[in-house]
C-alpha cells in the first residue's frame, strides 16, 4: 500500500525507536519536537477524521491566543498525547510528510515518546496498571470458581457501577469472558501429525503465539485455528511458553516492561524459528509487535529480527499457501454477507485485504470490508474517560454494519469485534474470520 503524498510516491519508511538515548528521555527536547510535529500537523489537517488527537490539538491551537501552535500552554501537550492509541493509520495512510519526506515526521512515536517520557516520570493510575498487566490479571481471574464469578459480576449493572466508580472501568463497556480451561488445557486433545510441505514463502508447519486474549478470554478461537490449519495440512503447535507480547504496555509508555517481555519471549520463538516454524498470532496487535514495534526498538538484535520475517498475519499466511495451491477451497456452507470491520494493526501491515480474499473464495459469500477504526484500542474504550469518545469514532463502522443487515459481522480483532456488536443494532454476535472459516468447511 503507497499512499497518496506530496512529492513522492515512495513508501513510508519507518526510523529506529532511540529510546535508549539520552536525548529521547529530555523533556526540553521532547517539547521541541512536540511544538514542530503540531505544527506541521494543525497547518495539515488531512487526519482530522482519524481519531480524536487531532480534533483535540487543533481545538487547542484554535482556542488559543494566538491561533498557533506557540499559543498553546506546553502543558496542554499531553491533551493530545493522551487520545493517541498508536493504530499508525496516520503515519501508513495520511500524513504526506513522513520518511523519506525531509520533515519526518512519525506522529504515532513521537506520541509514544511522549508517553514514555510521561510514564518515567509520573508512573501510571492503579487503574492502568492493572488493564495493561493481562499476564497477571487474566492468571488470576482465570482459576475454576473465580472464572465464573468474575464472569457474572462484570454483568452485574451494580457491581459495574461501582468498578466505574472506583477503578475508572466505564460501566457500558463491554470487558472480555475468562476461561479456566484455557487453551493451553485443551491443546493437547488439538495435536496432529502432519508432515510439513514447504514453499518458498512458507515452511507448511507453525507456532501460535496464543496471546493472552487467546489464551485466557477466547481459548475455542484457538481451536478453530487448529482446526482450520490442520484442515489445510499445516502443521500447527502452541508457542512453547510466552508471556503478553508487550502492546499494552507499550500504549502505556511503560518501555522498560516491554523490553522484560521481548527478553522473555523473542529466545524461545527464535528457537521455534530456528526449529523450522513459521510464525502467527489470533490477534493483529500482536502480530504487529513482533513485525513492527520490537523490530524498531532493537534494531541491533538479530534474534528480534530473525522473529520479525518469520511472523505472518494467519490469513496472510493462507493466502500464501494459497498462492502455492496449497490452501484447500472444498468449502461445504456458505457464509452469505459478512460485514467485515478491517483492523488498524492489520492494515497498517501493508498486507492488503488478505481475509477478505479468503473468505471471498467460500461460494455463495461476499464479504463487506469496512476500513474504518473501532476505537477500541484494548483500553481506550474500557476507561471512564474515553468511552464516549470511542463510541464516537465507532460510529461510521456501527453505521456500516446496521445498514448491511449482513449474516455475519466479524474483525480480526476480537475485542475491537465486540465493541462494535454492543453497539449495532444489527448485529448480535462478534466472530473471528477463523471461526467462520471453520464453519464454511463445516469441520
Amino acid at each position: 500500500m503507497v499512499s497518496q503524498r506530496e512529492g513522492s510516491l515512495e513508501a513510508p519508511t519507518r526510523h529506529p525507536l532511540d529510546w535508549q538515548s539520552e536525548d529521547f528521555w529530555n523533556e526540553e527536547s521532547l517539547n521541541q519536537e512536540l511544538e514542530r510535529v503540531y505544527d506541521i500537523c494543525h497547518g495539515c489537517r488531512r487526519c482530522v477524521s482519524l481519531c480524536d488527537a487531532f480534533p483535540t490539538l487543533f481545538d487547542l491551537v484554535d482556542e488559543s491566543d494566538t491561533m498557533e501552535v506557540d499559543g498553546v500552554d506546553k502543558a496542554d501537550y499531553y491533551k493530545v498525547v493522551d487520545q493517541c492509541y498508536l493504530c499508525d493509520m496516520c503515519y501508513m495512510s495520511k500524513c504526506p510528510y513522513v520518511p523519506p519526506h525531509e520533515w519526518n515526521v512519525d506522529f504515532p512515536h513521537l506520541m509514544l515518546r511522549a508517553k514514555a517520557v510521561n510514564f518515567k516520570k509520573n508512573g501510571a493510575r492503579p487503574r492502568d496498571k492493572i488493564l495493561t498487566s493481562t499476564d497477571s490479571v487474566s492468571g488470576l481471574v482465570s482459576i475454576p470458581v473465580v472464572d465464573v464469578t468474575v464472569n457474572k459480576l462484570n454483568q452485574n449493572k451494580t457491581f459495574r457501577g461501582l468498578l466505574e466508580k472506583t477503578l475508572g472501568v466505564h460501566k457500558d463497556a463491554p470487558v472480555p469472558k475468562y476461561h479456566s480451561k484455557t487453551l493451553r488445557k485443551r491443546v493437547a486433545n488439538l495435536s496432529q501429525s502432519i508432515e510439513p510441505i514447504e514453499t518458498e514463502k512458507t515452511t507448511g508447519k507453525v507456532a501460535l503465539f496464543a496471546t493472552c486474549y487467546g489464551n485466557y478470554n477466547s481459548p475455542q478461537l484457538g481451536e478453530d485455528f487448529f482446526k482450520v490449519f490442520q484442515h489445510n495440512k499445516i502443521q500447527i503447535q502452541l508457542v512453547d511458553q510466552e508471556v503478553c507480547c508487550g502492546m499494552p504496555k507499550l500504549e502505556l509508555g511503560d518501555l522498560e516492561s516491554v523490553a522484560k517481555a521481548m527478553e522473555a519471549n523473542i529466545p524461545i520463538l527464535a528457537d521455534m524459528v530456528d526449529r523450522g516454524y513459521d510464525l502467527i498470532a489470533p490477534v493483529p496487535s500482536c502480530v504487529l509487535m513482533f513485525k513492527q514495534e520490537l523490530p524498531l526498538m532493537f534494531p541491533d538484535d538479530p534474534n528480534v529480527q530473525k522473529v520479525k520475517a518469520a511472523f505472518f498475519d494467519p490469513f496472510e499466511y493462507l493466502f500464501l499457501r494459497h498462492k502455492s495451491e496449497l490452501f484447500n477451497t472444498e468449502f461445504k456452507n456458505p457464509l452469505g454477507d459478512i460485514s467485515y470491520q478491517v483492523a488498524c494493526h492489520l492494515r497498517v501491515q501493508n498486507i492488503g485485504l488478505k481475509t477478505r480474499d479468503i473468505l471471498s473464495m467460500v461460494p455463495d459469500t461476499t464479504v463487506h470490508a469496512i476500513e474504518r477504526c473501532s476505537g477500541h484500542d484494548g483500553t481506550y474504550a474500557v476507561k471512564k474517560e474515553t468511552h464516549d469518545k470511542s463510541v464516537k469514532i465507532a460510529r461510521p463502522v456501527v453505521r456500516k454494519v446496521n445498514q448491511m443487515k449482513a449474516a455475519h459481522f466479524a474483525s480480526d480483532c476480537p475485542m475491537a469485534a465486540t465493541h462494535i456488536v454492543n453497539l449495532a443494532e444489527e448485529a448480535d454476535v462478534a466472530e473471528h474470520p477463523m471461526s467462520l472459516l471453520r464453519k464454511a468447511y463445516g469441520i
